[in-house]
């Protein structure tokens, strides 16, 4: 099974909120992450022409702003992902009609301030440390302000939280309005027709090989 029709079992399963695809999320992407008012519940699709040469790197950035966290593979990749994965990951195994729980994902206790804030756009972040009473915030660049979270213990994680999920569930209609033009466009102009090289004339003898022969 290829990732869209892995995905296509999901989507029915995302029940209440909304879920976004491929939310840039630290140095890596998640592929599915399900936002409702109380949790953020990422999904990573591992279908059977990937890999999961990258799985470390990726958990490690999941867990640090996903409430929840399952990987969906097919049964190809089941047995070597299993030792990669710590036990409050959940697991999803997907065939060609349903995708069969192996294990649920378990809250993860390890999310961090400016990780989950680092799903939102600079200004955004700024725009929640000001609420908060910080100075000083409107010229730092994202780095600056992440260093700021890391460090600031008098704002709560769940405060964080809870404005990332406001803030990017707000964002959706914007998203889907873009998703929806560059499909009119894909659907307007189609595919551009390859241009076909013209064909070589043959050469013709020179006037000492016509003398030649």
């Amino acid at each position: 099974m290829n990732d869209p029709a892995i995905r296509a079992l999901l989507y029915p399963l995302l029940v209440g909120g909304v879920y976004v695809d491929e939310l840039p999320t630290g140095s890596t992407r998640v592929d599915v992450v399900h936002i409702t008012e109380h949790f953020m519940h990422g999904y990573e699709v591992k279908g059977d022409g990937d890999t999961l040469q990258r799985v470390s790197r990726q958990l490690t950035c999941y867990a640090a702003a996903y409430d929840f966290v399952t990987f969906i593979v097919t049964e190809k990749h089941l047995l070597k992902l299993l030792p990669l994965l710590p036990e409050w990951v959940g697991v999803l195994v997907a065939s060609a009609t349903e995708l069969r729980p192996y294990r649920p994902a378990l809250y993860n206790a390890t999310v961090e301030r400016a990780a989950i804030a680092d799903l939102l756009l600079l200004e955004e972040v700024r725009q929640f440390l000001l609420a908060w009473g910080l100075t000083g915030i409107s010229l730092l660049r994202r780095r600056d302000v992440l260093n700021l979270l890391r460090t600031s213990h008098a704002i709560p994680v769940s405060a964080v939280a809870q404005y990332v999920r406001e803030r990017l569930t707000a964002r959706l209609p914007q998203r889907l309005e873009m998703r929806a033009e560059r499909k009119a466009v894909r659907q307007l102009f189609g595919k551009r027709p390859k241009h076909r090289k013209p064909k070589k004339k043959a050469k013709k003898p020179s006037r000492q090989g016509r003398a030649a022969a």
